[in-house]
């Protein structure tokens, strides 16, 4: 089998062009709950703690002073820029809950209904013969 169609059989198999569609549906996905942390959750959370904006937090590890991360960036200070790290904490949260939801709803959807009754089993042989025995002697 040559490289080429040996490659071709790879690519083409449904778990890879599965996968490649996952990767880039989830790539979408991240943008979106990106946003949704930065522009509509980490807002409010900062409001309701005071008005802090997470995204400007950080520790100067540097001898300057500045008034902005963007500023302590662009001088190339040595930041700990922890705010950064709880946005993205809370990102992760909230991609690890959507996801516990869509596979609790495929795992719902998979569900086997359960197996119907088996019907009774037929009585053994001996069984049927003693019950013949017992009926005809009632019948006497």
């Amino acid at each position: 089998m040559s490289f080429m169609s040996e490659f071709k059989e790879f690519a083409v198999k449904g778990n890879v062009v599965d996968m490649a569609v996952g990767v880039i549906i989830g790539g979408a996905f991240g943008k979106i709950v990106s946003s949704l942390v930065n522009d509509v959750v980490m807002p409010v959370v900062g409001r309701l703690v005071g008005g802090v904006d997470f995204s400007e937090l950080y520790i100067n590890l540097g001898a300057g002073q500045f008034d902005s991360l963007a500023a302590a960036e662009k001088a190339g200070a040595p930041l700990v820029k922890y705010g950064v790290f709880i946005n993205t904490s809370i990102n992760f949260l909230i991609i690890a809950f959507v996801i516990f939801l869509a596979i609790k709803a495929i795992n719902k959807m998979k569900r086997e209904t359960p197996p119907e009754p088996e019907a009774p089993k037929a009585d053994p042989e001996d069984i049927t013969l003693l019950r013949e025995i017992r009926d005809s002697l009632k019948q006497r």
